[in-house]
This record gives structure tokens, C-alpha cells and sequence, in this order.
């Protein structure tokens, strides 16, 4: 599956994947603590992304509730690809140096890189 949503889309499928299920004006509400947007922005964009297959739409009440079609781990995992294939040629090493130095990880995040790690090295065994 090849999952290509813009920001503004994957905007709105955070608020989706941490609701579960939800409203355009559920959206449009979450949304709008943090940016100025129209009500019939969000629902323009939600028709697009359900016609793009992002979103399906239950239609069996007044209200249509709107459901990812594919988790955030999954968008992660297709971004991740994308960006290794194009920006890093396919160094996974280059990308983990280039996030790692520049941004700055926790204590507890470096401790679970290298526990990650070392379990990972072991299944090579």
C-alpha cells in the first residue's frame, strides 16, 4: 500500500488515530486548538482523503464517522522507506547518524537504541 497523505492530511489522521473514530467537527474542534482553520476546510480535505482511500466514511447515521485505513505505524513505516530510498540511498546507517546528531535524544532513548540493538544483533546470530 502506498501511502502518500499531505501534512495537512496527516494533521487530520492524528486526530483520527488517537480518536479512534470521530466527527469532521471532532476534527475540526482538535484541530482548531492549535491552528485557524474552517470547519469546511476540514471537511473538504476529509472528502478528499476518503476518495484518495485514507479514510472510510460510515454514512448509516446523520453524522458520518470517518476511520483511518491504515494505522500510524504503518504511514511510519512507508515514510521511512520513502525517505531512506530517496534522501539517504538506502543507508540506514546514514539516516540514524543524521537523526541522532541532529536532534538530541534522552538518556532513555539512547538506553533503548542500544537495548534495541543489541536484541537485533542477537537475532543475526
Amino acid at each position: 500500500m502506498d501511502i502518500k497523505p499531505t501534512e495537512s492530511e496527516l494533521e487530520i489522521l492524528q486526530v483520527i488515530w488517537n480518536k479512534g473514530q470521530c466527527t469532521v467537527r471532532d476534527v475540526h474542534e482538535e484541530l482548531a486548538k492549535t491552528k485557524d482553520a474552517g470547519y469546511t476546510t476540514t471537511l473538504k480535505l476529509m472528502q478528499i482523503m476518503h476518495d484518495k482511500g485514507l479514510v472510510e466514511r460510515d454514512t448509516t447515521s446523520k453524522t458520518h464517522l470517518y476511520k483511518a485505513l491504515f494505522t500510524q505505524e504503518q504511514a511510519q513505516s512507508n515514510a521511512l522507506d520513502k525517505i531512506l530510498s530517496t534522501v539517504f540511498k538506502g543507508s540506514t546507517s546514514d539516516l540514524v547518524i543524521q537523526a541522532l546528531g541532529q536532534h538530541r535524544a534522552s538518556k532513555d532513548e539512547i538506553d533503548a537504541i542500544k537495548d534495541y540493538l543489541k536484541q537485533f544483533d542477537q537475532h543475526k546470530k
